[in-house]
């Protein structure tokens, strides 16, 4: 069947501003959109620039404004997305050249949160540092975070303060700050109680219907300012 894809587009070298442009493209209702991209890139206008890679849905390369919604490209089908399709940049993050965007910002924001096991002590068995099934399930949900991004920049209060550190960072905290091996949590919660930390939040729920992965982000940044608020209680 013929689609219609209307791509937001802009080149800094020749656009003052963005605008759309519309091609038409022979899909099956189990191609992804990212199919359709590479469609036009292929075959009718090479000038086009998006970010991919796994195109699997575990690298998180291509999310995008697929219909008015932060969707990953390679796992969103035609046969869900209809027979006319927008797709824009993902919002919140300067446009570098149609549907790829700066990430610097979003990734200085991950690293702030020390995202990775902090411990220095020898394990009791020299080999490794266990923990329970329970102890694990406390942060399995936060574990399956790809760092997409769809989350952050679905979020109105990451559009209204850029300095705001967003939902990927903090579950990314939530992962380490809930891992019983972890060292480094105290650390985590005062870089969490900064201004434009977990206060930043508005419980708006974008960020959930955003995410990919089913990760239950705003009951994340509610379990991490719970701890915030007793450690600054104690």
């Amino acid at each position: 069947m013929d689609v219609l894809l209307r791509l937001k587009r802009f080149d800094p070298e020749r656009d003052a501003d963005p605008h759309w442009e519309e091609y038409t493209v022979q899909a099956d209702p189990s191609d992804r959109v990212l199919d359709l991209l590479h469609q036009v890139k292929w075959y009718q206008d090479g000038t086009l620039t998006f970010r991919r890679s796994c195109a699997h849905g575990v690298c998180g390369s291509d999310a995008m404004l697929i219909n008015g919604r932060n969707r990953l490209a390679c796992e969103y089908l035609v046969k869900d997305a209809g027979t006319e399709i927008s797709v824009e940049p993902i919002r919140g993050s300067q446009v570098i050249k149609d549907l790829l965007v700066d990430l610097d910002g979003f990734w200085e924001k991950y690293r702030s949160v020390m995202p990775y096991l902090v411990n220095d002590e020898v394990p009791a068995d020299g080999k490794e540092r266990r923990q329970s099934p329970e102890e694990r399930e406390r942060f399995d949900d936060t574990s399956k975070c790809i760092l997409c991004g769809a989350c952050t920049t679905a979020c109105p209060s990451f559009w209204s303060n850029p300095d705001f550190v967003g939902p990927a960072a903090i579950v990314n905290a939530h992962r380490f700050i809930f891992d019983s091996r972890d060292q480094a949590g105290e650390e985590r919660l005062q870089i969490m109680a900064d201004a434009d930390g977990v206060w930043r939040c508005r419980t708006i729920f974008n960020c959930v219907e955003a995410c990919p992965r089913g990760i239950n982000i705003t009951r994340a940044i509610l379990e991490v300012t719970a701890e915030v608020e007793k450690a600054q209680g104690a």
